[in-house]
């Protein structure tokens, strides 16, 4: 279905380093990128712009945009957010949507990638010597660092900082106007290695979704779109909170199956029920 088409990556941030070689790899599709194709419409990390959509919508629509600006039938796009983890809040996670649309044949495959390897975070300094400690905690300089005069300030920005004499120089210029700076962390792929990384998870979890195909119409795509709680406890029976049974649903022809005890277990431990151990 896919060999020998182009496929248009819908990114200005270098994600196609990452993306393009496992896709030409296990597709056979030929990526291109146009430098001139700005995502940053659709919101900015860094605050300038604000994500009007949900990652998913976010991400829909870049790849719609490349498909008419560039009139291609094929195309992928990511979208990053980043923030406390939905199960674990006081950990920062790196939540990656990527989706693939084909126009062609009517498909849209999506999958998200949540990881807690990343170093997103930012705070406020006041000496050479707090910026520095941040930058060494965060990875600098192999990750970039983004300099504000303070954090919903957008007056004054520099982003994309990768080395001790830039940050410096910016850091004196805004200190010289105020008591304080934010810095935080550059979240644009290319500037940060730890998201590469899991972008780079996330394709090869989508190649794993475009290569699992329905069992009725036999359609690329097919995979887990819900995961059901309520694994009996074994002590009282009551449902708990872990997962019962995964829903598997076509992306074409919306066939869908149940698998019950996807983790080879038919109850659960009493610890971890509400009623036993409340």
């Amino acid at each position: 279905m896919f060999k020998d088409r182009t496929l248009f990556i819908a990114t200005k941030h270098h994600k196609e380093k990452v993306i393009a070689p496992i896709l030409e790899k296990e597709l056979g599709v030929k990526c291109v990128v146009n430098p001139s194709f700005d995502t940053d419409v659709f919101g900015t990390f860094s605050g300038e712009i604000e994500r009007d959509e949900d990652p998913l919508t976010t991400a829909r629509n870049k790849c719609h945009s490349a498909m008419n600006t560039y009139k291609c039938d094929l195309a992928l796009a990511s979208e990053g957010s980043f923030g406390s983890h939905p199960s674990a809040f006081f950990i920062p996670a790196d939540d990656e949507i990527l989706i693939l649309i084909d126009k062609k044949n009517e498909l849209e495959i999506k999958i998200r990638e949540i990881s807690t390897e990343t170093n997103f975070g930012g705070r406020e300094v006041s000496t050479e010597n707090e910026l520095i400690e941040f930058a060494n905690s965060v990875g600098f300089p192999s990750h970039g660092l983004i300099l504000k005069k303070a954090d919903n300030d957008l007056s004054e920005i520099k982003k994309g900082i990768v080395d001790i004499h830039s940050l410096l120089e910016t850091f004196n210029q805004f200190i010289s106007k105020s008591k304080s700076v934010w810095v935080e962390t550059d979240m644009r792929a290319m500037y940060n290695p730890k998201r590469m990384k899991v972008i780079e998870k996330a394709t090869l979890k989508l190649v794993d979704r475009i290569k699992t195909l329905c069992p009725e119409c036999h359609s690329p795509g097919f995979g887990i779109t819900e995961a059901k709680k309520g694994l009996p406890c074994q002590l009282c029976g009551l449902p708990t909170n872990s997962t019962l049974s995964y829903v598997y649903t076509c992306q074409k022809c919306e066939h869908s199956q149940e698998e019950l005890y996807p983790n080879q277990k038919t109850s659960e431990d009493p610890k971890f029920c509400d009623y036993c151990n409340p």
